[in-house]
């Protein structure tokens, strides 16, 4: 998997060999000598990840690092922060202020590959959500951007069997989240399909296999975007890089650090908050695609591809579908004697008391204006008939409470009924017996029920 990766180094030599590397590796890669040049390229060129060096003159790495991370346009790209300095403080420090990984120099060229390719797999997927979610915010179906989500009060799984070394990490923890212990593998994966924020597993354990653990996580639908903190043994390299390419999503070496273990747990629960933010919003923006937002039933676009399918499979020798098209009578005189808003609500009402009256694998749908539709898999057209006539009965035989309650107002319906009638039908032929049907229970008189058999 390729990137666009942003080098920072105010030393042309560094950039020039990190440059020659990343490129070898068929990564296209963007240079910067300095931070405000960092910051302009990342606004401007929206890279997938930025490698960035601590020591530089004015503008050193902790605060170019901040600044993309305070900036909601940059703060959900990945950065690797690489100094010659080895101290805790300086590591601490980067991962506070919002790095994700931190290198010493030497670079070691098999975990930066390994940190590499596994924050753009996570950076991919951020970027689809983005941008389903710009999507969404451009048609109108999700208001508002992420607000500064907080990387505490998370609810966080440790799976350990070294008793002493749990019990550490989840009195480090307690002050800001909510940890529980499970020393057995099988248990922790149960408990993690629940409203859990971070999953923190011993890589080294005796009694299971974390790594194992890790890939059972990533391979069940219902935790596979769950955030994966391994804790591991800073010597065993090939298992730490095993790891990345598992999809675990950082790695805490031991000794444990209670300072580091703080910042990458913030970090990770930080992120899991945003991904849930925008998968939030893009569920929700599918829903109001295929809804109608004054009535709450399904919409003419989702019912359309409904009734398609079935339609189709009936024609095929499956069960028959009935159809039916409802029309509120006078419509327009209610709205022109009291308002649209008591139309609103009289159309609010009716909805209820249709959905009501039909089965729960029937689909009532808003056609349009005052005009439903019931799509009825499994039934006949005498069937659907007598449906029909029980929901004309119901609408027309209690008035409608408006205006808050405090007037009554009767409305009555017309309904036309249709149904397939097996090979050669299409969708449309059978909406047009049911408008026929409709238009004919109108020139009767309205607040009738007509059925079209073909």
């Amino acid at each position: 998997m390729t990137a666009r990766i942003l080098v920072v180094d105010d030393i042309e030599a560094n950039l020039r060999v990190l440059e020659a590397k990343l490129t070898a590796e068929y990564y296209e890669v963007l240079l910067a000598e300095d931070g405000p040049t960092a910051l302009a390229i990342a606004q401007s060129q929206h890279p997938d990840i930025i490698i960035l060096d601590v020591m530089m003159p004015g503008m050193d790495g902790f605060e170019v690092c901040r600044r993309l991370k305070d900036d909601p346009a940059t703060r959900h790209i990945p950065v690797v922060l690489v100094t010659a300095l080895d101290g805790r403080s300086d590591r601490i420090t980067g991962l506070e202020a919002g790095a994700d990984e931190f290198l010493s120099k030497p670079i070691d060229d098999v975990m930066l590959f390994s940190r590499v390719r596994s924050l753009t797999r996570l950076k991919t997927v951020i970027d689809e959500l983005r941008a389903r979610e710009a999507s969404g915010r451009r048609i109108g179906v999700i208001a508002g951007a992420a607000a500064r989500l907080a990387g505490t009060g998370g609810r966080i799984v440790i799976c350990d069997d070294n008793e002493r070394q749990a019990r550490k990490i989840a009195d480090e923890l307690s002050a800001e989240h909510r940890p529980i212990i499970e020393s057995d593998a099988d248990q922790a994966h149960l408990t993690a399909r629940g409203p859990v924020d971070l999953l923190i597993v011993n890589a080294n354990a005796r009694r299971f296999d974390g790594l194992r653990l890790a890939a059972q996580i990533r391979s069940d639908e219902a935790t596979r975007h769950l955030p994966i903190l391994a804790v591991i043994d800073p010597g065993e390299r090939p298992r730490m890089v095993k790891a990345l390419e598992i999809g675990i999503n950082d790695v805490l070496p031991r000794p444990i650090d209670a300072q580091e273990l703080s910042a990458r747990v913030r970090t990770q629960i930080k992120r899991k908050r945003y991904t849930d933010f925008l998968r939030k919003n893009l569920d929700h923006s599918l829903e109001l695609a295929v809804t109608d937002q004054l009535t709450g039933l399904h919409n003419r676009r989702y019912m359309t591809g409904q009734l398609t399918a079935l339609v189709a499979r009936a024609a095929r020798g499956g069960d028959p579908v009935g159809v039916l098209l409802i029309d509120v009578d006078h419509f327009k005189k209610i709205n022109d004697s009291f308002g649209h808003d008591v139309g609103d609500e009289v159309l609010r009402e009716f909805a209820v008391r249709v959905a009501t009256n039909v089965r729960a694998v029937d689909l009532p749908c808003r056609f349009g204006g005052e005009e439903f539709v019931v799509v009825m898999p499994g039934t006949p057209l005498a069937a659907a008939e007598r449906i029909a006539e029980r929901i004309r009965l119901h609408v027309g035989g209690s008035p409608f409470r408006v205006a808050g309650g405090k007037e009554l107002l009767t409305a009555t319906i017309s309904i036309g009924v249709a149904a397939t009638i097996g090979e050669g039908d299409t969708p449309d032929a059978v909406l047009k017996r049911a408008d026929e049907a409709l238009y004919e229970a109108k020139a009767a008189g309205r607040n009738k029920v007509v059925a079209r058999a073909a």
